[in-house]
């Protein structure tokens, strides 16, 4: 229990942030599984869906939720999934 009237602010500011993170983890994982979906049923919407999760993620990074070399790491993994799916695709 906070026994100072800036614990309790603190308590407050938190718990308030706690929820907004939450939820943009919650759309992150989301677009991520929407991506894997459409990569793994060979859509031609992969590439929006890549976008989607890419900016998904600079706006995680921008509200400050994950880290930027997190987002970087990704994008990266997201983007070879795309194009190692197009490439078999050709084949």
């Amino acid at each position: 229990m906070p026994n100072t009237k800036s614990a309790k602010r603190r308590v407050r500011n938190s718990a308030r942030k706690q929820i907004r993170n939450s939820v943009v983890r919650s759309q992150l994982k989301t677009t991520e599984k929407k991506f894997r979906g459409a990569v793994a049923a060979k859509q031609d919407d992969s590439p929006a869906a890549l976008r989607a999760a890419i900016s998904t993620l600079d706006k995680a990074v921008k509200k400050g939720v994950i880290k930027r070399e997190t987002a970087d790491r990704k994008k990266s993994r997201l983007t070879l999934t795309l194009n190692r799916a197009t490439a078999a695709a050709k084949k």
